[in-house]
């Protein structure tokens, strides 16, 4: 596990680094909030039908050959982003087209990573080893901004070119692991061959079903796509709210750097806080827990303030996500653990590519503020939903009361 984990963090890195100043480039080129959501949102959104197909050879046994090549493929379109900013002159059209590029292969390597844990470690160690990977995520958010806008400060391009760099680590350490990161072979899908695309579609879309049929999954599925869009949408406001106090990188830089150390303190102390607990009662314990402070956005006015309330909801995330995650791997067998992963990531995905470009347009209508506030009540919903739907999963599946 230290060389995925070394993989995983090292990719989050490069792509925090990256991450944060995209939207910065925009703005100083002289796009509106509007049209740098509106980027985010058709980059992320344009890459998620990719990750169920590539899922399938995942199944297969072929989940390495996919993550190689997939991090490499990325390393060479951040490679062209870096050198059409250190160019001087950066056509729109190439800056995009080389973003698409580097999100399309790392939705393809994201999905075909999906999955390993259950094939390397028992079910007992899921947590524990989940925390352990969120954490290594969460230690790249804290770093990742801070080096990015450090980076951006000597060299605009300099960002993209050490996101680059992590994609060709992360290919090297998953080439060096010794396992094939398949599952056993009596259980991965028939590898007979697909007539149409509609066979290939069916077999990509094995993971909807399962999803339709277990009622946890279903309740995943819909709160890991509002939380994640609603975090989204959150920041891209957070940053149009700095950037109307002309904070520059510094301050996006610094609330990006808060809330990756809380969700970092967040992922570790997840298995000791959710415990043995079951996901449903810690999904509705955090989904309460998250509105003061979202609600509270909407009245900072400093980085700083921005950054701790923040924080305080990265810190609570982890602990619903280490616990439904750990149940998930369980539930999905080990032949369809890629698709059905996907399927979960790939509708959080959307939710979060939509966030961006809803985000923007809402800033621009009626101001961050306001946005801020819309976010919160919709956060108060899911909540909503959450506690009315726990009780009848747990009946249905023996869990403890939420």
């Amino acid at each position: 596990m230290r060389l995925f984990w070394c993989a995983g963090t090292c990719d989050a890195l490069g792509s925090q680094m990256s991450g944060l100043v995209l939207p910065l480039l925009l703005l100083s080129l002289g796009r509106t909030p509007a049209e740098v959501g509106a980027v985010a949102g058709v980059c992320a959104a344009a890459t998620l039908l990719l990750g169920p197909f590539a899922a399938v050879p995942a199944d297969r046994g072929a989940r390495k050959k996919v993550m190689v090549g997939a991090a490499l493929v990325s390393a060479a379109a951040m490679t062209g982003v870096a050198l059409a900013v250190r160019s001087g002159t950066v056509p729109m059209a190439v800056l995009i087209g080389a973003v698409l590029v580097e999100r399309s292969a790392t939705s393809c390597y994201e999905a075909a990573s999906l999955g390993t844990v259950a094939l390397v470690c028992p079910p007992a160690e899921h947590r524990r080893v989940l925390s352990r990977l969120q954490a290594g995520e969460r230690a790249a958010l804290v770093l990742g901004p801070a080096l990015g806008g450090l980076l951006f400060q000597a060299g605009r391009w300099l960002p993209f070119l050490a996101d680059a760099l992590s994609y060709v680590v992360a290919a090297g350490c998953i080439r060096a692991l010794r396992t094939e990161l398949s599952p056993p072979r009596e259980q991965r899908p028939p590898a007979g061959p697909r007539r149409n695309w509609r066979a290939a579609a069916a077999e990509a879309g094995a993971g909807v079903a399962l999803i339709r049929r277990e009622p946890l999954l279903r309740l995943a599925l819909g709160w890991l796509s509002a939380v994640n869009g609603l975090l989204a949408a959150l920041y891209y406001t957070t940053v149009f709210a700095l950037q109307d106090q002309g904070r520059g990188a510094a301050g996006p830089g610094l609330v990006l750097a808060l809330a990756g150390a809380a969700g970092l303190a967040g992922a570790l102390l997840a298995p000791r806080l959710a415990g043995r607990r079951s996901p449903t009662r810690v999904l509705v314990a955090v989904s309460w827990l998250m509105l003061p402070p979202a609600a509270a956005l909407a009245a900072a006015r400093d980085a700083w303030q921005f950054g701790l309330l923040f924080g305080l909801l990265c810190l609570l995330t982890p602990l619903a996500t280490v616990a439904l995650q750990a149940r998930i791997i369980q539930v999905i067998p080990p032949g369809l653990q890629a698709r059905t992963g996907t399927v979960l990531a790939t509708a959080s995905g959307a939710a979060a590519a939509l966030a961006p470009a809803l985000a923007g347009l809402a800033a621009d209508r009626v101001g961050p503020g306001t946005t801020l506030v819309g976010c919160a009540v919709l956060l108060a919903a899911v909540a909503l939903h959450a506690t009315w739907a726990a009780p009848a999963l747990t009946r249905g599946t023996g869990e403890e009361p939420a």
